[in-house]
């Protein structure tokens, strides 16, 4: 038994350079599931948008606007276990489809809900959208992990996962441009319009922008459900052995493995740590620097232009060096970007949040990837419990909310994440040599 330090050898770099992403004949899936990362991108980024619109049109406190999050995110954890179990039982193919469809469903009752201007409606509506979006990264992620030679899965499912910023920069940039109206009233010119009567009408304008957006995200879903349906997906080896004869595993035997249980402690504090500085960024700007909203809605679209770029620029990286010791690497350096911006609030933590984004971009596809290395029949389960972990988005954001309201500092309520990226740091020098160990005999 050997343990992995972590750095490849010559030849393995070598071989790593030269294998190739997925295996021959696998095109049209790669690329129809690979799109799939860029569409749960979109409203997962857009809650971001809705958070700020939300505060406003229903005149909510930053706790009750973090509900959004928790909603969204209670989706993926409640959906995510049966999502597996459908897919383990018919296939990732049937799972992707039921995702589509369930995301497209949600996003069209945006609808109504405007029209009732109902905030529990939307909750709703949004718990319905990440219920699909579960069941769309329980399957694409493992999918695309096992799609070729598994010394290349990291790199492969950080190719795919790099698509993931494309939509969440369309989508902040859509809900600055077409949902945040640039309208923001004082007091003063509330009271006017109550007495007036027009504050109502107000209120309704505002959260009707949110409706047409959805309207046409949902479409576009319902759209590529059918092409997919009618795309023929070949086995993959993890499917085509499935028969009478081969072992299925059990759920308890995947808590024998160290790597990953770690991997989804991680998984839970790394979205936690995503989630809860992307939905209360804007609001840090406009606290410590005094922007209007729309400047704010795009210096937040501009951090996730660096996280797209940090996507691909790890996915290329990782040809030379190991994907743990870049995670352990850049969750070092985040503690220190986050540290400073809970220190020094203003332009310099604005731009040391901005730059958080870059670097917690390879981590969520690297600890999916890790986590679920040799789980074997396990995988589908596997990667089930990594999608749960997602639940994390919904825990951090309504606590910052509450620490926001007792503290009135928002740099004080971004403390809380640094524990994050200090024990990302960890399983990423540390939490994966105890499954190198297990598997190198």
């Amino acid at each position: 038994m050997s343990i992995s330090t972590g750095f490849p050898d010559q030849a393995e770099q070598r071989v790593n350079q030269h294998a190739p992403l997925f295996a021959p004949g696998y095109t049209g899936p790669f690329v129809l599931v690979t799109a799939l990362f860029l569409f749960w991108g979109i409203p997962s980024n857009m809650n971001d948008i809705l958070i700020k619109q939300f505060m406003k049109s229903f005149e909510i406190t930053r706790f009750r606007a973090g509900l959004i999050q928790s909603a969204f995110y209670m989706g993926y954890f409640v959906l995510a276990m049966p999502a597996a179990l459908i897919m383990r039982r018919y296939s990732y193919k049937a799972g992707l489809v039921i995702g589509l469809l369930l995301y497209s469903a949600g996003t069209f009752l945006f609808w109504p809900a405007a029209i009732h201007r109902q905030y529990a409606f939307f909750l709703f509506a949004l718990f319905i959208i990440a219920s699909g979006a579960s069941f769309l990264e329980t399957g694409a992620n493992p999918f695309i992990a096992v799609l070729g030679d598994p010394r290349t899965s990291e790199r492969r499912l950080n190719f795919s996962q790099a698509f993931n910023p494309v939509g969440a920069v369309t989508s902040v940039l859509v809900g600055t441009i077409f949902i945040l109206s640039g309208i923001e009233l004082r007091p003063a010119q509330i009271a006017v319009m109550k007495t007036e009567g027009t504050y109502d009408a107000y209120l309704r304008y505002e959260t009707m922008r949110v409706v047409k957006p959805y309207l046409l995200i949902g479409t576009v879903m319902f759209i590529w459900a059918m092409l997919i349906l009618r795309t023929k997906f070949p086995k993959i080896a993890e499917e085509a052995d499935e028969g009478p004869d081969r072992a299925k595993g059990r759920f308890l035997d995947l808590f024998k493995h160290r790597h990953f249980v770690l991997g989804v402690v991680a998984q839970f504090l790394y979205v936690g740590a995503q989630v809860g500085t992307w939905s209360y960024y804007i609001q840090y700007i406009q606290d410590y620097t005094h922007q209007p909203e729309k400047v704010a809605g795009y210096l937040l679209t501009g951090t996730l232009v660096a996280f797209g770029v940090g996507r691909f620029t790890a996915t290329y990286l990782m040809k030379f060096f190991s994907p743990s010791k870049l995670t352990g690497i850049y969750g070092l350096i985040n503690v220190a970007l986050l540290g400073t911006a809970v220190l020094h609030p203003g332009w310099i933590g604005v731009g040391a949040i901005f730059l958080t984004s870059f670097f917690m971009s390879l981590m969520f596809p690297t600890i999916f990837a890790l986590g679920i290395k040799e789980l074997g029949p396990n995988t589908k389960l596997g990667g089930s419990l990594m999608v749960m972990a997602i639940i994390g988005g919904a825990a951090f954001p309504p606590i910052e909310g509450l620490i926001f309201g007792a503290t009135h500092s928002m740099a004080t309520a971004l403390a809380i994440l640094l524990v994050c990226y200090a024990f990302i740091a960890h399983y990423g020098f540390a939490g994966c040599q105890v499954r190198a160990a297990q598997t190198a005999r």
